[in-house]
């Protein structure tokens, strides 16, 4: 299997072998007027989720600000490493990647010698709990947030298996993310479907549109009869004639009451691993129920204090057995849609621009506790649909999430499999051949 090996980062960087580096500190770092709608992404910890970079969704700065900036000028192939208030977020950047640049808040670590150092392997290594409990030693050295400055992450040490023994543990770990990432996609896409119909139905009325100009809504004809072929005004503004609108809590119950005495091993959903995209979390625990909101299938839940509300944080619970109940952070808000609405409009409707801008908007406390009350859902007005209607969209869109469901638990599978794996493969402890691997290439 040839010698395994340690080094410090130090050592690795005099030996041209790894950059670390973060983003710009001080009178170097963008200014408030420099952050523009379309310019060179400005990574936070905040934009990185599950191994990847949300290019889409990340801060942008003008070019002004970019030609000042002298370091953490990223390239495709980096691993990012989030060192300040969150620390220890990972993520690879894909070789498509657009040009960005670190904060001070994330590190960028570049292999420079590809033989002696595969960079998926160095991504798979800053994964692992070997080296997270480094990170753990080092992240509390002040009294302000958790924080790993650059000087303690030279002093880091990486394990240097032979470079065809790196290629096998990146490529079988790749393997696992890679599937997990189509999941993740599929997941996505079934999840844009479901809610593509809910505003075409429920916001925009497209069928209702269509009839009222005399053209094919493009749906069965039983389907089709079932809405109206004209608007009428209403205290939202046009909505269908016959439909009506009622305050949220009239259609959606606000904290449903679900069975769990204290002391109970029950699943525990905690804020860090509430999805800002996708309906599913990563991972859920057992742990005996103290105080918190509590679920069951079929609930919806929202981050209402700030920033977890502002990023999305939204979950759709179908992680748990018929009758079981979970519990979570007290900054959620369950939701529970009365029957026959089905129980995915409540998510749908949750995940909407005008739920979001509503709670936002509606945020009370001091600056930085920012959270929602749950009362002031009661001036969220929203159209009633006819039962016959909510009964159709239901099951319509029961078999996509059913399927993002099935997807998502197969991804829990695999990422239970590869966190399993990770430790051994690092340590030595699971030896693997050099030809496990099909290529030599990173």
């Amino acid at each position: 299997m040839g010698e395994w090996q340690t080094a410090t980062v130090l050592e690795l960087q005099r030996d041209g072998v790894l950059l670390v580096e973060d983003g710009n500190h001080g009178e170097y770092r963008p200014r408030p007027d420099e952050f523009v709608d379309k310019g060179v992404a400005f990574i936070r910890a905040a934009d990185m989720d599950s191994g990847r970079v949300l290019f889409e969704t990340a801060a942008r700065i003008n070019e002004r600000a970019r030609a000042r900036i002298t370091k953490g000028v990223g390239a495709p192939g980096d691993v990012l490493l989030s060192h300040k208030g969150t620390v220890g977020k990972v993520a690879l950047v894909g070789d498509d990647a657009p040009s960005f640049v670190c904060s001070p808040q994330t590190t960028f670590w570049r292999t420079l010698d590809q033989t002696r150092l595969n960079r998926k392997y160095l991504y798979t290594f800053l994964r692992s709990s070997g080296f997270h409990a480094q990170l753990a030693t080092r992240a509390g050295e002040t009294d302000m947030a958790p924080y790993v400055s650059l000087t303690s992450q030279r002093g880091l040490t990486v394990t240097l298996p032979p470079i065809d023994t790196q290629r096998a543990v990146a490529h079988i770990l790749g393997t696992l993310d890679d599937k997990i990432e189509l999941n993740r996609r599929m997941t996505e896409t079934l999840e844009a479907m479901a809610r593509a119909l809910f505003k075409s139905w429920f916001v925009d009325f497209d069928p209702v549109r269509a009839k009222a100009a005399a053209r094919d809504p493009g749906l069965p004809q039983p389907l089709a009869d079932l809405f109206p072929d004209s608007f009428e005004d209403s205290e939202l503004g046009e909505i269908p004639r016959g439909w009506r609108v009622a305050p949220l809590p009239n259609v959606i119950e606000v904290n449903p009451t679900r069975p769990l005495r204290k002391g109970d091993v029950a699943p525990y959903l905690d804020m860090a691993n509430m999805p800002t995209r996708g309906h599913t979390p990563d991972a859920v625990v057992d742990r005996p129920f103290g105080s918190g909101m509590r679920f069951m299938n079929g609930d919806t839940l929202v981050a209402r204090i700030t920033p977890c509300l502002e990023n999305g944080k939204t979950a759709y619970v179908d992680f748990l057995r018929d009758g079981q109940v979970g519990w979570g952070s007290t900054e959620y808000i369950v939701l529970y849609p009365k029957p026959p609405l089905p129980p995915e409009v409540a998510y749908c409707l949750a995940r909407s621009i005008e739920f979001r801008d509503f709670a936002i908007q509606s945020m009370t406390g001091s600056s930085g506790r920012q959270r929602v009350p749950a009362d002031s859902l009661s001036h969220f007005h929203v159209v009633v649909v006819p039962d016959p209607v909510a009964e159709k969209f239901g099951q319509a869109i029961a078999p996509l999430f059913t399927r993002a469901s099935r997807a998502a638990e197969e991804s829990r599978t695999l990422s239970a499999l590869r966190d399993t794996m990770l430790p051994k493969l690092i340590s030595g402890e699971l030896r693997v051949h050099p030809w496990v691997s099909p290529s030599k290439s990173a």
